[in-house]
């Protein structure tokens, strides 16, 4: 009888814990904000908002197409001037509930309001999925995709890394296409594993996939980062030598709807120049 209790308690225990990280996987995301003052920032050039998102991971039950909605009506409040996507829009977990075509995924984020737009990398879930539906759905969705390239976009000169985890990456590629743009060099990817292999003329590096772990158990820690270096770019911000590195803990889920010490989040990002630089 006594064990029966006991076991009875541990039962509601695991269930409440499960309902507390799933609540944590999807409740309203968190606005981390953060400025950088730019060395290579052009003369004369305005600050710039930067709204940094990623690890999208369009699935049920936690990641509804209504709740994407909902995530691009709340960015759009914050009147970023520019949206960077850091990869995996599209999820295929075991425990879904439901699965969506890339296009399905993508649709929502259609209604970004930027004025210099949407640009996204791939992530290693794209790849998975199938380039030719998630590029669909990007182009559908009036999303801009840097593959291993760079544009110049308003006072930056932006490469796009492709996913590293699945070895799509070609960093001396993409630098070498920033260097004939001028304007600050700012890099996204979907993993922060690039910023190493980084030369240190670029200013920022910007990227996902970690999910801040996930699930970041009391006095263990996250059970994986998904990165090679561990805890050293794993969340937030963080320095390589003079590279700046912000790594977002994204918004959906991988492999579980759940989360643990590590709340969805967006970053809101203010760019401007060095102090004394007019």
């Amino acid at each position: 009888m006594r064990l029966r209790w006991i076991l009875l308690g541990l039962c509601v225990l695991a269930l409440g814990a499960l309902a507390l990280m799933y609540a944590e996987a999807t409740r309203t995301p968190i606005v981390r904000q953060a400025a950088f003052a730019m060395p290579d920032w052009p003369l004369g050039a305005p600050p710039l908002r930067v709204a940094l998102l990623s690890d999208i991971h369009v699935a049920g039950p936690d990641m509804p197409t209504e709740r994407v909605a909902k995530i691009v009506e709340r960015v759009n409040r914050l009147r970023p001037d520019l949206v960077l996507i850091a990869g995996d829009f599209t999820s295929d977990k075991q425990p879904a509930t439901r699965l969506y075509s890339g296009p399905e995924a993508i649709a929502p984020l259609a209604t970004l309001k930027a004025p210099l737009g949407t640009i996204a990398v791939l992530g290693n879930h794209d790849h998975w999925r199938g380039l030719a539906e998630i590029e669909q759905g990007l182009a559908a969705a009036h999303v801009r995709l840097l593959r291993n390239q760079a544009i110049a976009v308003g006072p930056l000169s932006l490469g796009g890394v492709d996913d590293a985890f699945t070895g799509s990456d070609d960093v001396p590629a993409t630098v070498a296409a920033m260097r004939s743009h001028r304007g600050a060099r700012v890099v996204l990817s979907h993993s922060p594993d690039v910023v190493p292999g980084t030369p240190s003329d670029v200013t920022l590096i910007l990227a996902g996939h970690t999910h801040c772990g996930q699930i970041r158990l009391p006095l263990i820690g996250a059970i994986s980062y998904q990165s090679k270096y561990g805890e050293r770019f794993a969340c937030g911000l963080s320095r390589d030598g003079p590279k700046r590195v912000v790594t977002s803990g994204g918004l959906g889920t991988s492999v579980l709807p759940l989360r643990l010490g590590a709340p969805p989040e967006i970053w809101l990002l203010t760019l401007r120049g060095a102090p004394g630089k007019r």
